[in-house]
């Protein structure tokens, strides 16, 4: 009896010290788990000992709108916009009081505004009439000689430009405004 009820309290002590290292470790760790703080500092230290392969499956998806070089991340956009802006008005795509920044204020992609702007252009169609049926978004500009529907849910460039122009090939037409798109961003560099 005495040599069960011995091997009961080192069995006891035993697991209860394993649960006060475990529940120290943890702690220490913190809510976002064991080497959080270390990646969060950015300390390639711990990168060093291992490849450079990433497991976390969001790394592996390629990012645009949200990396460093992307036109759309803000501190780009607004650079890009300013150079734009003498460009499309030398084309006459933008007036002369008007500018890229203001122009794009509603789309959340640069590309976007810059097909919407050459499809505008190209067609003589109102650019505010198509950015509204693009993005989804209603401002405060008078909106009823606009051809259509005009709601709250943005639809693709050759649609809008379809509902807009029926008999224009809009597929073509928003292919070539988002290539046009493409190459205004890459003669500036982004």
């Amino acid at each position: 009896m005495k040599r069960s009820f011995l091997v009961f309290a080192v069995l006891m002590l035993s697991v209860s010290l394993f649960l006060t290292v475990s529940a120290e470790r943890a702690g220490a760790q913190g809510p976002a788990g064991a080497g959080a703080s270390t990646a969060a500092k950015g300390n390639s230290s711990s990168s060093d000992s291992h490849s450079s392969h990433s497991f976390n499956p969001i790394k592996w998806v390629k990012k645009d709108k949200g990396s460093k070089n992307s036109p759309d991340s803000n501190g780009n956009r607004s650079d890009i916009e300013k150079k734009l802006t003498p460009k499309l008005q030398a084309q006459r795509i933008l007036p002369p009081n008007s500018n890229a920044t203001d122009a794009c204020a509603h789309f959340t992609a640069l590309n976007e505004c810059l097909a919407t702007l050459h499809a505008s252009y190209a067609l003589g169609l109102e650019f505010n009439c198509l950015t509204a049926k693009v993005t989804g978004v209603v401002t405060n500009v008078d909106l009823s000689m606009c051809k259509g529907s005009v709601g709250d849910k943005p639809q693709s460039l050759s649609k809008a430009i379809h509902e807009m122009n029926p008999d224009t090939d809009a597929k073509r037409v928003a292919k070539d405004a988002e290539q046009q798109a493409k190459d205004d961003l890459k003669d500036l560099g982004a």
